[in-house]
């Protein structure tokens, strides 16, 4: 009955497996055999050689990224609803060393390509502006919609011009991919992503998240910037097996297909109460004060998203039984 968020979801058998057979005696930090398989792993998952690093929160993951983009000095253009932006305490500017966030507009907290040259044409290439170094998406977005191949290769384009990087938070990377139906390549590397968080804990995972480098050309600091950080862990064995049990034989996708599935029995319920299209597995929408108070004294329980709003989240683990008896009551308000 709990629809906060899939953060809260249980962790996949598949993973607690995963971190018994991992509790073995082998080298610390990332030096281990498990390790030490997450680069090839990733690199025939995108179809292309890459580097990939566990880090233990999405937080680090986005903030290591941006670190790698970004001088101290520089900005990062995003969407003003962005993750970075909203919900993680400052950390980009931390982990950067004072980097500012420069924030758009745009719907469903997309940003749009030709909105990011404009801004950038108003920067001036003076010392008195900050200048922007990179951009920043988040696939799917804050408000659960999804950025295709094509619009990640118009925001890549208009990078390249104006000499930005580009980075995807990819905190439900998977739920995207489960709806766009394409290969992970295709709205990554290929469409000129240079850093990629790849998310796990919301789809399964306990306690890891990868940073994938399609330029491994950023990926050497990275490693330095993460014991610096306090994420170096000691048995960093454990969340790599956490990565790999997931990856295998598609797992990722299969708990992503689940609960974008059960966001759309619930979608299908709220019919034009629909605030935004369901994409991936959040669904945003209108509910009077008294309606969430009717759904709470059910037993559901949700995020108000702002006066006359609320906004709830399906999890892998969640079968049809779970969510058809909420799909009814918001069908029967």
């Amino acid at each position: 009955m709990r629809f906060f968020s899939d953060n809260a979801a249980s962790v996949h058998p598949k993973v607690f497996e995963a971190l018994k057979a991992a509790n073995g005696q082998d080298t610390a930090y990332d030096g281990d055999a498990i390790s030490a398989q997450l680069n090839g792993a990733f690199s025939d998952l995108f179809g292309t050689e890459v580097e990939a690093m566990w880090v233990a929160t999405g937080t680090a993951a986005n903030s290591l990224a941006l670190a790698e983009l970004c001088q101290p000095h520089q900005g990062v253009i995003c969407h003003k609803e962005a993750h970075i932006e909203q919900d993680e305490a400052g950390a980009p500017g931390f982990y950067t060393g004072g980097a500012k966030l420069m924030l758009l507009d745009g719907d469903g907290a997309k940003l749009a390509a030709r909105d990011v040259d404009e801004h950038c044409a108003t920067i001036r290439d003076d010392v008195h502006q900050v200048q922007p170094a990179a951009v920043s998406i988040t696939n799917a977005s804050e408000y659960g919609l999804i950025y295709t191949p094509d619009e990640v290769t118009a925001l890549s384009r208009t990078c390249h011009k104006r000499n930005l990087g580009l980075h995807m938070d990819g905190a439900r990377f998977a739920n995207a991919i489960a709806t766009l139906g394409c290969a992970p390549a295709d709205v990554t590397w290929k469409a000129g992503v240079d850093l990629l968080s790849f998310g796990f804990v919301k789809n399964g995972g306990m306690s890891a998240e990868a940073l994938i480098f399609f330029n491994k050309d950023l990926a050497h600091h990275s490693h330095y910037r993460r014991k610096r950080a306090g994420h170096l862990q000691s048995k960093g064995r454990f969340l790599a097996a956490q990565i790999l049990a997931l990856i295998e034989n598609n797992l990722w996708l299969e708990t992503a297909h689940a609960a974008n599935a059960s966001a759309q029995t619930i979608a299908q319920a709220a019919g034009d109460r629909l605030i935004y299209p369901v994409q991936a597995n959040e669904i945003f929408i209108k509910l009077s004060a008294e309606e969430a108070k009717k759904l709470r004294d059910t037993g559901f329980d949700f995020y108000d998203w702002g006066e006359g709003q609320a906004r709830l989240v399906t999890s892998w683990n969640q079968t049809a039984g779970d969510v058809q008896p909420l799909a009814d009551a918001i069908a029967a308000l």
